[in-house]
């Protein structure tokens, strides 16, 4: 199916995230849904979305797009710093980019390749 899944001690399976997701940052597996659900724990985080972007040093860095609540004053040097208070040196993000909304499909599902591409083609100009 494609999806990651773990198993508890009494033999439970939990879905992780889906495979193709997965983002290998410095060797190490990442999963943007974990990722995802601790930055939603953030005060200023109305939304989020996770996703790998190309980095030369780690072949893929992860890269946070959040929608902040109205008028929250946070910066993105703030989340960055509170994400490694809460996550793994190898799992924060190391870049967020703040975006009024998330480009989504008709049904609502959030087009992170959307987000990606932009950020390439972004990368490619600077």
């Amino acid at each position: 199916t494609g999806d990651i899944a773990r198993m508890d001690e009494d033999g439970y399976f939990y879905i992780e995230d889906r495979k193709k997701d997965m983002i290998i940052a410095g060797g190490f597996n990442v999963y943007p849904r974990e990722v995802e659900e601790i930055l939603a724990t953030h005060s200023a985080v109305l939304e989020v979305a996770v996703a790998g972007v190309s980095d030369p040093k780690r072949g893929e860095t992860v890269k946070a797009w959040i929608v902040k609540k109205p008028d929250d004053p946070t910066t993105e040097k703030e989340i960055i710093n509170w994400s490694k208070e809460h996550l793994a040196k190898y799992k924060y993000p190391r870049l967020i980019e703040f975006r009024d909304e998330l480009p989504r499909t008709t049904v609502g599902k959030v087009l992170k390749r959307e987000l990606v591409k932009e950020h390439e083609m972004q990368a490619t100009l600077a």
